[in-house]
């Protein structure tokens, strides 16, 4: 039986026959690297697109949001847990064509488009590419929101076929570590698509984590470089899934808000 390298994303998980990475979504069929949740939809709501959150890309619009199961990350605040931690046995999803997703985004002449959210979409990048070849024929948007650790191959496919994506830029090199991701690669990322779509990004601010004004200082002033008027998003966290930190106080996302503003054109506090 051969083995293959996945390459979606840096772990580059080592997958021997019928095997699924560490995402729970790509599998190795016979030597080739399989979406093996394609199609499998654990999510689906209709919401604004500040949600995603994307508040300088079509503002005031509604958008259908689709999630799957599986995630490359293990962080222990995941809003979404009982779908991105999931796998084909424990999540509960159902089969959705991409001409079936492609039919839903079309049902309503004011829906901006879909945006792929609430688990990691990048590791089904081939239901996305079905999905948006579909609904970008009808002008409709195609949205995703990624925690940005992929690869530049995966980028190269996904591009041509997204509008927007809000990417999480968690913390700093050590907090990477604990979350099991690779703060050089979202860095990469965040460059990579900036100028090829519309980019937003966001960071949720952990009590004792990420919430110094040094590191929102070295945060803002890097993104700054790369182009100061790239939405920042900075947002409360609130105990989820392992974590019981408590959550973040109101006056430190503010406070850090300010910090950003010294070097970024648009500062968005969430979740206050």
């Amino acid at each position: 039986m051969s083995e293959i390298i996945c390459d979606v994303c840096p772990h580059h998980c080592h997958l021997k026959e019928g095997k699924t990475g560490m995402c729970r979504a790509r599998r190795n069929v016979s030597g080739e690297n399989v979406c093996a949740n394609y199609g499998r939809v654990t999510s689906l709501a209709m919401d604004p697109i500040e949600k995603k959150p994307l508040h300088y890309f079509y503002p005031g619009s509604w958008i259908l949001s689709a999630g799957s199961y599986g995630c490359n990350l293990a962080c222990p605040f995941c809003q979404n847990s009982s779908i991105s931690m999931a796998d084909e046995k424990t999540a509960d999803y159902i089969d959705i064509s991409a001409e079936q997703m492609a039919e839903l985004v079309m049902r309503d002449p004011e829906n901006l488009g879909i945006a792929f959210t609430y688990n990691e979409p990048m590791i089904s990048y081939e239901y996305i590419i079905d999905t948006a070849k579909l609904v970008r024929e009808q002008n409709r948007k195609v949205v995703l929101v990624t925690n940005g650790c992929v690869t530049e191959t995966t980028l190269e496919k996904l591009l041509p076929y997204t509008d927007a994506m809000n990417i999480d830029l968690k913390g700093d090199r050590e907090f990477y570590r604990e979350l099991g991701g690779d703060f050089d690669t979202v860095r990469r990322t965040i460059d990579y698509c900036r100028s090829r779509c519309h980019v937003e990004v966001t960071t949720l601010i952990v009590p004792g984590k990420n919430d110094s004004e040094e590191f929102m200082e070295e945060e803002a002033s890097w993104l700054a470089g790369l182009d100061s008027s790239i939405p920042l998003h900075i947002s409360r966290y609130f105990p989820r899934y392992r974590y019981r930190i408590p959550a973040t106080p109101v006056s430190t996302v503010r406070r850090l808000c300010e910090t950003a503003e010294k070097y970024l054109k648009y500062v968005c506090p969430g979740n206050i």
